[in-house]
């Protein structure tokens, strides 16, 4: 029964216009911040980590853009699944960057597209689809009906989805030896410290666990690495696509210098919008050394 809802929710919420999809995510992320809630708190407790230098005032209006952002990018995947890619390439402005990703392609290498929460990456997907065959890493959802609706929507445009196993970690490495781009999520908190999860770097000066599999990807292959982002538009107008340089380091030997790289080129795409990060997303729940988690003091426990 509980499929067959969720199902039934996802169908009417694919039929939305864009336009009304996010003009109601607008609303209801607006409504989420009158009253106390995880995400709420979450997202406060990480704007005031990373960015402590803003006044109250602008703290609270990022907390309230953030979550209305975050509601528009929970009401839009059903949409961008149910649609045909040609539609929304139809809807993505050209942004920053533009040149990088065929210009790294021609090192004949391969190139890793590092992809944070940060505005849409659904429709961001649908334009690398465009440059070359991809193959998209991600961490398999706990609902078995959610990951076949979003494997579904996220291979319309042909890109090979590979889940977080051995396997999948293979036909990265087998992609980038073909020349293909591999696109990776790399602020999602790895499940463990060490050689198969993370080490901890700075993130916006918190330390923060960090995957090694990017920089391990890169020293292996010689693939080129690039960040980018799909800027949320207003009005559900549509997109604007960004690719920035990654910093020097990315593929240190020295794992620590090598995950403060991806956590700077990270930093640097936040930066730019920081209104469109998930910042509800609790990226310090594990801690160096055992320390509390700063989503328990917030009252934000899992």
């Amino acid at each position: 029964m509980r499929e067959k809802i969720l199902l039934f929710t996802l169908g009417l919420l694919s039929r939305l216009p864009l336009r009304f999809a996010h003009g109601a995510g607008a609303l209801a992320g607006r409504l989420f911040c009158l009253f106390p809630n995880r995400e709420r708190e979450t997202a406060a407790t990480n704007i005031a980590l990373c960015l402590p230098e803003l006044a109250p005032a602008d703290r609270e209006r990022l907390i309230r853009r953030s979550l209305q952002e975050a509601a528009k990018t929970l009401l839009e995947m059903p949409v961008i699944w149910r649609r045909e890619p040609d539609h929304w390439l139809k809807l993505l402005q050209q942004g920053e960057g533009m040149e990088l990703p065929g210009r790294l392609l021609q090192g004949g290498r391969g190139l890793i597209v590092l992809a944070p929460h940060l505005g849409c990456w659904e429709a961001g997907l649908h334009y690398l689809e465009t440059l070359a065959p991809v193959t998209a890493l991600y961490r398999p959802p706990r609902d078995p009906a959610l990951e076949s609706v979003m494997l579904a929507g996220r291979r319309k445009g042909g890109a090979r989805l590979v889940p977080t196993t051995g396997a999948g970690v293979r036909a990265l490495y087998q992609a980038l030896r073909r020349n293909e781009l591999v696109t990776i999520l790399p602020d999602q908190e790895p499940k463990q410290t060490g050689d198969k999860g993370g080490v901890f770097a700075p993130f916006f000066g918190v330390p923060a666990l960090t995957m090694v599999l990017i920089g391990r990807l890169v020293r292996r292959t010689g693939a080129a690495v690039v960040f980018s982002y799909a800027e949320r538009l207003p009005a559900g107008s549509g997109y604007r696509v960004h690719f920035l340089a990654a910093p020097d380091g990315i593929g240190d030997a020295d794992p620590v210098v090598s995950a403060s790289a991806l956590n700077l080129g990270v930093e640097q795409c936040v930066r730019r919008c920081p209104e469109q990060y998930q910042w509800s997303y609790r990226r310090f729940s594990i801690r160096p050394d055992g320390a509390p988690s700063p989503y328990l003091r917030a009252g934000t426990a899992p």
